[in-house]
């Protein structure tokens, strides 16, 4: 959520022959796995009832035999309260049976989760942001774990906008996001989560006497679904329907006493985001699926005039608008420009003026960044990230780095008038380095870098990779070691990947990586077809009925670092979440002697019967990502051969650990609830297979370093434990 040969091989009722042909290696890889086994304690699993529970759709039988485990309330959402008797025993069992299962770790897990907190005490979340004199700042305090955001005036005294720490008092859950100031700089807002179902309420503070309201008390979208106009006298946001999905735009005075309706979206497969344009000029409102999109501008001064189409949304054809120079700038993958390419509008009448870049296959065009001294773009030049920097007179400046992996981010709410563009550097063992580049000039300055304790990062090093696929691709991998590693074979790894929606995996700097490798490991990043890493070809390949080279992609990496001396079969633990969790199921059921564990984060993991179910409020968005087995028969049959659950088949397992938020309505508790009752029952190596759901959370766990550290060190706890 291959190819076609695949399909016909299902796992799962696989032949007596092809049993027959396997039996011997498989015999040997079952007595390894009971020798290792002997590490876990032993204890009792817990056994679901397998119920049958005939499907029929589109001439084709399944039966799903862990259905019963689904829940979904009439109305609200899902809590400890109003599970069904049967659900709620099963995630007890479960979350008691891993906790147990566990319990031996817990000192290494406590070690770990500190070493991560000692490294990270202090740092500064982001350096200030400078507008109309303010200077706007954000920084985790010295031992604490949540962030506080503040403000001064040149000299003046620090006045402090939001104390996450004292927001999150007496709340199991707390997450803020989205946090801005006005235009006129009066007012403060943020979306906070204190339930852990992605539904926030939009809290604003006036910052003339300090006092803080709630001005949305529910159902708001705050990832990228809140703004304030330009005149600062409306905050525009975006609201959830029953089911989650975003689907309304309004618009609410700041005094709390006025709230209208901007828009509404009626097509189930769009998603909405809301922003204003560099120049404070519009209002966007852009109205996306993966393969369409549409913005609509509301001007500033009429800011309760009906929003304006730009291009109406067609099939095949994605855009974005900003402005720049008085003008509108596109970037769109119109007419076969695939990798994008940057277009220049009237803002009048949105009429096509001139190509200010065209396309260039192969480099594609990340995000566009304009500033009245300079239009820039984040790109991907042989994978890695450059900056470019176009001016008025058509002049051009790059950065870019000479390390093997590194990624770039360019911040946004930067102000449109600065003579410099703000852009963070970091690598797997560099923190993040601030640095401003002129925009006329292209001369740079680190203006901050992330305080990172007992670190030296001449102890690591770092190498880009390629590993060849069946298909003879070269996939690329970002590897992490402590410099000096042996090449024997000896050193355990974890492998980390995502491969879905062009999402990439970039190189980026991690304390918790680095105390798994600062206890002997090596951590790599195996960047499959699904993601972007080499442009949208490489999504592409990795998307629909090519989506099995995204898992032969993740099972050849591993391959080759085996062959390479990086590490070996049995001793590499893989790692994913979400849809990287599909990347990890998949490929477990693939080659399950080849991981030493498996590590499944809130895992999207029950392909066939989620993408079947027309009311999950991502899938009519996600169709054209893994296709639709309820009108398609070739979709159903293909998600049929890859979905991790219908392909648990008799092998020896590794060790599975796999978590889940029970207010998750992304990827529901019972994908993994029925992927971990499967290969308990199917493996035959003995070797543990554990959920552990969090019921006070959903697709996110709360927003705080201790929170975050505790669940790395629980991961690479269990890596430990696996590979001895």
């Amino acid at each position: 959520m291959g190819k076609a040969d695949f399909g016909r091989r299902r796992f799962l009722g696989a032949s007596v022959a092809i049993a027959a042909l396997v039996a011997g290696p498989l015999a040997r890889a079952a007595e390894k796995a009971r020798r290792l086994a002997g590490r876990w304690p032993a204890i009792a699993a817990p056994q679901p009832p397998r119920i049958s529970h005939e499907i029929v759709q589109l001439g084709r039988k399944r039966d799903d035999v862990y259905s019963w485990m689904k829940f979904i309330p009439a109305k609200g959402e899902r809590t400890r309260t109003n599970l069904p008797k049967p659900v709620a025993a099963m995630l007890a069992a479960e979350s008691g049976y891993a906790e147990a299962m566990l319990e031996p770790l817990a000192d290494l897990r406590g070690e770990l989760a500190a070493a991560m907190l000692a490294r990270s005490a202090g740092a500064i979340a982001a350096p200030p942001l400078e507008r109309d004199g303010w200077t706007y700042s954000s920084a985790v305090p010295p031992g604490a774990v949540h962030a506080v955001y503040s403000r001064h005036k040149g000299g003046g005294a620090e006045e402090i906008l939001l104390d996450e720490a004292a927001r999150a008092a007496g709340q199991p859950y707390f997450r803020s996001t989205a946090h801005q100031p006005s235009p006129d700089h009066r007012w403060f807002v943020w979306a906070e989560d204190v339930i852990g179902n992605d539904r926030h309420r939009i809290c604003i503070r006036d910052n003339r006497d300090g006092s803080v309201r709630t001005l949305v008390d529910k159902d708001a979208y705050g990832y990228g679904g809140l703004v304030f106009g330009p005149s600062s006298e409306w905050v525009f946001w975006i609201w959830r329907d029953a089911r989650n999905r975003p689907t309304r735009l309004y618009r609410t005075a700041v005094d709390g006493k006025a709230t209208e309706l901007v828009y509404e979206e009626h097509d189930p497969a769009i998603f909405m985001g809301i922003r204003r344009t560099a120049a404070d000029g519009f209002v966007a409102l852009t109205l996306s699926g993966p393969d369409t999109a549409e913005v609509r501008l509301i001007r500033a001064g009429d800011e309760s005039a009906e929003p304006v189409v730009v291009w109406p949304r067609r099939p095949g054809v994605l855009y974005d608008i900003d402005e720049w120079e008085g003008d509108l700038v596109a970037t769109t993958d119109a007419d076969d420009a695939f990798d994008g390419k940057l277009l220049r509008l009237d803002a009048g009448d949105f009429r096509v003026k001139s190509v200010l870049v065209p396309h260039r296959p192969g480099t594609p065009i990340l995000s566009v960044h304009p500033f009245a001294r300079g239009l820039v773009r984040l790109e991907r030049i042989d994978g890695q990230h450059s900056v470019a920097i176009l001016r008025a007179d058509g002049s051009e400046s790059r950065v870019a780095f000479p390390d093997p992996a590194y990624a770039i981010e360019v911040p946004a709410e930067q102000s449109y008038g600065a003579a410099d563009v703000l852009i963070v550097h970091q690598s797997p063992k560099s923190p993040r380095r601030w640095i401003k580049v002129g925009l006329s000039d292209g001369r740079q300055t680190v203006v901050q870098q992330q305080a990172v304790a007992h670190f030296d990062p001449d102890d690591y090093e770092v190498e880009r990779l390629f590993a060849p696929a069946p298909d003879g691709e070269m996939v690329p991998i970002t590897l992490l070691s402590r410099r000096g590693a042996p090449k024997d074979g000896s050193t355990p790894l974890l492998q980390y990947g995502y491969g879905a929606y062009g999402v990439p995996s970039d190189p980026e700097f991690s304390i918790p990586a680095l105390a798994l490798v600062d206890r002997g490991w090596r951590y790599a990043i195996a960047h499959v077809r699904g993601g972007s890493e080499k442009g949208r070809r490489w999504f592409l390949g990795g998307r629909k009925f090519t989506k099995r080279n995204s898992f032969t992609d993740f099972v050849a990496s591993a391959e080759y670092l085996g062959r390479e001396g990086y590490t070996a079969p049995g001793r590499v633990v893989a790692f994913g979440l979400s849809a990287g969790g599909l990347l990890v199921g998949a490929s477990m059921n693939i080659a399950p002697t080849l991981w030493g564990g498996v590590i499944a984060k809130v895992p999207f993991v029950d392909m066939l019967n989620t993408m079947s179910d027309a009311s999950h409020p991502l899938v009519p968005l996600f169709r054209p990502d893994w296709g639709d087995p309820l009108a398609d028969p070739a979709a159903y049959d293909y998600i049929a051969s890859i979905s991790p659950y219908e392909n648990v088949r008799a092998a020896a397992y590794p060790p599975l650990l796999c978590t889940a938020g029970l207010k998750d309505d992304r990827v529901s508790y019972w994908e993994p609830a029925k992927l971990v009752a499967e290969v308990r029952y199917r493996s035959t190596s003995g070797n543990p297979a554990m959920l552990l759901t969090n019921m006070d959370s959903g697709h996110q766990g709360s927003g705080d370093l201790k929170s975050e550290y505790a669940e790395a060190a629980l991961f690479w706890a269990f890596a430990m434990r696996c590979v001895g």
